[in-house]
């Protein structure tokens, strides 16, 4: 798997001089994988579009052939068309489109065991989100947190006949891939067959507001036996199906600013142009009764304008037991300065007590090199969470001398007008020491979001005031 990841990862950085940045380099490799794959199981592929006379052009015709092939597959029904709606060829040199033909020629990937290649694939991804910003890394969740989300959600579509999992901010389908591999790695790939089938063709949902990071969600659940169900459109803005889901796991965007206006849309009882807040919302929205969801947030959602309206809404109508404070850096490098939680929630339960995990005090930050982010970072939140993903497991606060680990009543929260961000037990030692204040970065974001949140605020008053304005002027008239 090294190998594979090392020998296309090496190329790319050729690739740069053609024009051709990470995030179109992945997607390149997408297309044209998907089709030596085909080609390996003999799939039928519209007539002129299969490897072997991609494999066999070269010269310019190569480049008009790939160009012609893009097109015609992005008109053809199923997952085909998924994957190629919209696909454009990234090459200008045909001696660089012939290269990486013959780099992806020279395995045999579906011989290659599904995790193996699907291993392969999610390693460029991630290569592409450290290495380039312009690349998969807004689209990226580190898969050490996700994998931990996992485990305490436990999305096990053995549990009922109609179960299914949602990512509405689905990136490149890390969540989703992970909530798979969790279930091949709890049933041993042992399935009975109607559920094997079930699994791989009516479980797995998503959505995304960009064609690429669809696109690749498409081809990495793919490459693990998925065909998934993810449609492109705009989460918050466009009114929902009436698909409603057993689990909802999700990181919406980062950035809180949607396209300057609330949503007009029935089902958000709070009207707010917030899109973290409207995301959280829409969660709400999608859950079946007795749904769990984890979802993350910057902390800005926590105490922003309108979030203690959010959040009064969802502890009625939910049962928010459990929050994860994150350590500092989590996101390092895709977005290392910001700073989140793991909201963890069942559609159906009022909120009587929550629980507050807090990961991040006197945490060292997290760095790529030096203190990377482990499994150990969330192992004792883990345990602390407890068996049941319903977060019903009888608790305790834990044993750690920092006692990290506390519960607030429901009563305490209104006192706080329903802010989460104002539950900070411990004392922060480790900013007395130089050495440890925060790096540039983060502190740049934590201006940015504040400045952000005062703008929204004048925004707020200069609306009232217009339409105050404006209904001075009606009377007067």
């Amino acid at each position: 798997m090294i190998d594979v990841v090392q020998k296309l990862w090496g190329f790319c950085h050729t690739l740069r001089h053609d024009g051709i940045d990470y995030g179109d380099y992945i997607e390149q490799i997408t297309y044209l994988l998907f089709l030596k794959m085909a080609d390996e199981r003999g799939v039928a592929i519209p007539k002129g579009c299969g490897w072997p006379m991609i494999r066999d052009t070269s010269g310019t015709a190569l480049i008009d052939h790939y160009v012609e092939v893009l097109r015609t597959l992005g008109k053809t029904p199923g997952i085909l068309g998924d994957i190629y709606s919209g696909a454009q060829s990234r090459f200008n040199n045909p001696v660089n489109l012939k290269k990486l033909v013959s780099l992806i020629d020279e395995t045999e990937w579906t011989a290659l065991d599904v995790d193996i290649k699907a291993e392969a694939y999610e390693g460029l991804l991630e290569k592409a989100a450290a290495e380039g910003k312009k690349g998969a890394g807004q689209y990226f969740t580190p898969r050490i947190l996700i994998k931990a989300i996992v485990r305490c959600m436990k999305p096990d579509p053995r549990t009922t006949p109609d179960f299914t999992i949602c990512d509405p901010a689905v990136g490149t389908g890390g969540f989703l891939v992970c909530a798979y591999e969790w279930l091949v790695a709890q049933t041993k790939g042992a399935l009975d067959r109607d559920v094997a089938k079930r699994v791989r063709a009516k479980t797995y949902f998503g959505q995304d507001l960009v064609a690429r990071p669809r696109r690749l969600a498409l081809m990495n659940l793919y490459l693990h036996g998925i065909e998934p169900h993810i449609r492109l459109g705009d989460t918050i803005y466009e009114q929902p199906s009436g698909e409603r889901f057993d689990v909802v796991l999700t990181n919406p965007p980062f950035g809180t600013r949607g396209a300057n206006q609330a949503p007009e849309r029935d089902d958000f009882t709070i009207s707010t142009a917030n899109k973290q807040l409207n995301f959280l919302q829409h969660v709400l929205t999608i859950l079946k009764p007795g749904g769990r969801a984890a979802v993350v947030l910057p902390d800005n959602c926590l105490f922003a304008d309108q979030a203690g309206e959010v959040f009064k809404v969802l502890t009625e109508d939910c049962d928010l037991h459990t929050v994860l404070r994150l350590p500092r850096g989590t996101f390092t490098p895709y977005s290392p300065g910001v700073k989140a939680n793991v909201v963890f929630f069942t559609k159906g339960y009022p909120t009587e007590t929550v629980w507050i995990y807090d990961a991040r005090t006197n945490v060292p930050s997290i760095t790529k090199k030096d203190r990377p982010l482990v499994s150990s970072h969330f192992a004792e939140y883990e345990s602390c969470y407890g068996k049941d993903p319903n977060g019903r497991s009888k608790r305790k606060p834990s044993d750690s001398k920092e006692d990290r680990w506390r519960s607030f009543s429901i009563t305490e929260v209104k006192e706080r007008e329903f802010k989460l961000d104002g539950f900070k037990w411990l004392k922060e030692e480790s900013l007395e020491d130089a050495d440890e204040l925060p790096e540039p970065e983060e502190l740049a974001t934590d201006g940015i979001e504040e400045l952000e949140e005062a703008v929204a605020e004048l925004n707020q008053v200069l609306r009232l005031l217009e339409n105050g304005a404006a209904g001075s002027g009606k009377g007067a008239a």
